[in-house]
Order: structure tokens, then sequence, then C-alpha cells
């Protein structure tokens, strides 16, 4: 049996369902986890993923997230002794952003100082509004952007649809944001949509020391770990390092687990506000798509710096792509694409 360890608590996670589970008609099967605040994922009878939210992640995310075949491809939490430690409020898949009237949803962590705190901001979950398996799995949630008093900023309806094709899963998020306030967001390379991979996706060049600043200047210096063999390629043809801060429709992760071949797409919808977005794709395990810092991106050449009046509502919608076995093609990577943005 294996076994997720969070804040201290020890959680039975079993890869294959019993006879009861596999008997169940639905394809895709949501559920609510008595005494933890999480909803279950189970594709074909495998635990896909979790919709978890937990006061010390201060938003919620989607973790663990495996493969078809049951690997894990989300660094753990909290990260085990093999794994780096950097940033920890990179948990699962996630979407917030690094300034939303001058606060930081992004960082926000246990590891930020009591006095610090108002300088951020947090996602919490309200209610689960509807949770519907079958041949689809549609989770609809509620949430709120808050300052550190608890007072609401913007009002979150997300609807995730979960669903399977052989050995590919496929997430999509629609976010809608309505300000209970006049709401800035201010260009940030902090956000949006983002996953926080395990070691053998982070990319070879990140087993070289590097060292990131935030956007308050607190520094962060992170070494990759040995088995990282992961690469990048962009809608735009461009690969590894030089992916980030570039334009793209979508950009895979590519790396391999022993034997087995695993992707992350994460695709941009053509509605969403700063289409196509500028990606914040790290070497060392970061995989982020940013729709809203244009400027620090193009070097001060863009600026957007979005906003929302009072009681105006936008959406967010992103794809996310999991596949193992042979590597998805460009053009089945279009297809979906295509799909989803209709």
């Amino acid at each position: 049996m294996s076994k997720i360890v969070l804040c201290g608590l020890v959680l039975a996670v079993i890869p294959v369902l019993g006879c009861s589970a596999a008997s169940d008609s639905a394809k895709v099967k949501l559920s609510k986890i008595p005494g933890e605040n999480r909803v279950e994922v189970i594709i074909d009878g495998r635990e896909f993923t979790s919709y978890w939210w937990h006061p010390t992640i201060f938003k919620p995310v989607l973790y663990p997230v495996r493969t078809a075949r049951g690997t894990t491809l989300t660094r753990n939490y909290p990260p085990m002794p093999n794994e780096t430690d950097d940033h920890p409020h990179h948990v699962g898949i996630w979407f917030n952003y690094g300034n939303v009237n001058g606060l930081d949803f992004w960082n926000n962590s246990g590891a930020i100082a009591a006095s610090k705190k108002p300088e951020y901001g947090a996602i919490k979950h309200r209610e689960i509004k509807t949770m519907k398996s079958g041949d689809q799995g549609k989770l609809v949630v509620a949430c709120d952007w808050i300052d550190n008093d608890g007072k609401v900023l913007l009002k979150e309806e997300t609807t995730f649809t979960f669903s399977g094709e052989g050995d590919l899963r496929i997430i999509d998020r629609d976010s809608k944001l309505t300000a209970e306030t006049d709401v800035s967001f201010q260009d940030n390379k902090e956000g949006c949509i983002a996953i926080r991979v395990t070691t053998p996706l982070q990319l070879a060049s990140s087993i070289k020391e590097s060292t990131f600043t935030d956007d308050r200047g607190i520094k962060t210096t992170v070494v990759g770990s040995k088995g990282a063999n992961g690469h990048y390629l962009s809608s735009e043809g461009i690969t590894d390092d030089d992916v980030w801060s570039t334009r793209a429709r979508w950009v895979k992760l590519n790396g391999t687990f022993g034997d087995e071949n695993a992707d992350i797409v994460i695709i941009d919808h053509p509605k969403n506000p700063g289409y196509p977005m500028h990606w914040h794709a790290r070497n060392y395990g970061l995989f982020a798509g940013n729709t809203l810092g244009q400027k620090v991106f193009s070097k001060g050449k863009l600026e957007l710096n979005y906003k929302l009046a009072k009681g105006e509502s936008t959406h967010f919608n992103y794809r996310i792509l999991i596949n193992n076995g042979t590597t998805l093609s460009n053009k089945q990577i279009e297809d979906k694409f295509n799909d989803f943005s209709k």
C-alpha cells in the first residue's frame, strides 16, 4: 500500500480499487472522503487526483496527480528527503496570482512570518456546489480570495471536468472570478496556472545551482536532483530553458520514469485575458503559464495590469493533459487545443 504524508497525517492510498469500485458503472468517479478536506477522483478504477483544501496550503489544489499507470507526477507535500524542498507554496496543480490589489496570493505558505502575513492573500474553499460522476466527472466549487483579515476581494466559482481516454487523462478548469470590490491584477511574474512536478520531470539543467527572486525581493536557491530528464516543448517550437517568458498556445513537459514516458501539457484558451500567455516554466520543476504578467516577461514592451470593477466577472479557462506511453505528438495536442477552443 502506498502512502501520502500531509502535514503529519498519513493517508492510505490504494492504487487499484477492489471489486466493489470496479463494479461501479461510472468511468469517472468523484467521492468526498469522510473526515478529510478532499474530493477523490477515480478514472477507470485507478486514483487520478484529489481536489484538496488544507489550511497549511492557503489555496485549493489538485494533489497528487498520477498517470493512468499510477505514477505520481507531482512533488510530494511536504517534500520527501530525496526531493528538493524549495518554494513550499508549490503544491500539486493550482491557480492564483502574485499581485491582487497589492496582495501576494502566489507565495503564501507556512514559511511566511506572522509579521509579514498582511502582505499576503489566501484562497479559501467555501463549498462544493456540484459533484457528479459518469463518463466525465464534474466538480463545481466555490472559493473566496481573501486578505489576511478575511475580507473578500474575489468570489471564485470553478468547474473541473475530469475525463480519460486510454492512457490519457484530461482536466478542464473553468474559473469564474467576480470582484467584490475594485480589483487590480498588477503585472507580476508569479502566476497563474501551475503544477510542481517531481524529480524526473525537472530539466537536466536544473542540477546546476540557480537563484530566483520573487516580487518582494526574497531569494530562493534551487539545485535540482539527480535523475532529472525533463524537456519542454512549446506550440511555437521552442524547447527547454528557452521556453521561459515566451508566448505560446500550449507547452508540453515530457520525461521518463524508468521505462514509462510521461507528458504534462498545459493548454491556454483563446478567450482568456492576455492570450496567448507567457510561460513561467522553470527548469527545477515549476511548470506554469502566466496569463496576466506581460510587463515582466516582455521586459516592459507590453503591459496589461488587468482590472475588474466591483461586480464585474471574468473567466480563466485551462486544459491539462496527463499522458503516459508514447509521447503526445504536436498534432494530437493541436487537436485537443482546437477542441478546447470551441
